[in-house]
């Protein structure tokens, strides 16, 4: 057994240093080491003389990002010693979906029709601006109260993610802003043109155009041209 492997447990082993020859899934509860099982992977394929630079290291939120990047550097460090530094430095395509799609689109939006100079708004700068449009529209002084801005967010948000009829989403999700159907409709086309007219996208539009993006054959081979190795985490929440 490799010294870099000896914390895992047998399975957690198993998973880190599977041939990579084909996809592997692990599946496994909470506090069962997954994150740690996926460092040791990474770490492995380093140890093993992958390019850093091809390998593909996506999670859900920056802090897991950032302790990923730790624990590879600190396990490569065992392996490898001095030579650590420089492996770990070069793994420069690790971080969040949105993170890595933002950086993705930008190297390629002339060709899918994004002025690169975007600007991405979070969660609560699109909660103010679709607050905004609620406002130009006259929304927020209806004689019954019109949803709030968070929860019109997230039926917008819910809408886009799952490419369903907002009547549905309404029925299913939401049954008590039902009665506002008509006018979330124009609020959500306010919001997508206001988003166009400030040139910014949002958490939604980063993952909606880099999966578009990616369904182009050309820019979806050469995309996925550059990575050997492609590593998810939390894979079950996006």
């Amino acid at each position: 057994m490799t010294a870099h492997l000896a914390t895992l447990n047998v399975d957690q082993r198993r998973a880190a240093a599977h041939a990579s020859d084909g996809p592997l899934l692990v599946i496994a509860g909470a506090g069962s080491g997954k994150t740690a099982t996926l460092a040791h992977r990474v770490a492995q394929f380093i140890v093993e003389g992958a390019d850093p630079r091809r390998i593909l290291l996506l999670t859900f939120s920056r802090r897991a990002a950032a302790e990923m990047a730790r624990r590879v550097e600190r396990i490569v460090g065992q392996a490898m010693g001095a030579k650590a530094q420089a492996a770990t430095a070069a793994l420069s395509w690790s971080g969040t979906f949105h993170a890595v799609g933002a950086r993705l689109l930008r190297e390629r939006a002339p060709e899918i029709g994004l002025d690169p100079s975007f600007t991405i708004h979070d969660r609560g700068d699109s909660a103010d601006l679709i607050n905004l449009v609620r406002h130009e529209l006259g929304f927020s002084k209806t004689a019954k109260r019109f949803p709030l801005k968070a929860t019109c967010l997230a039926i917008y948000s819910r809408v886009v993610n799952e490419q369903a009829e907002l009547d549905a989403v309404l029925r299913k999700v939401y049954p008590w802003c039902a009665e506002w159907e008509a006018e979330l409709r124009d609020l959500f086309a306010g919001y997508v043109e206001a988003k166009q007219r400030q040139n910014v996208l949002d958490y939604d539009d980063l993952l909606l155009y880099l999966a578009e993006m990616l369904s182009d054959p050309d820019l979806g081979a050469e995309t996925g041209g550059r990575f050997d190795h492609v590593l998810v985490d939390e894979y079950q929440d996006t």
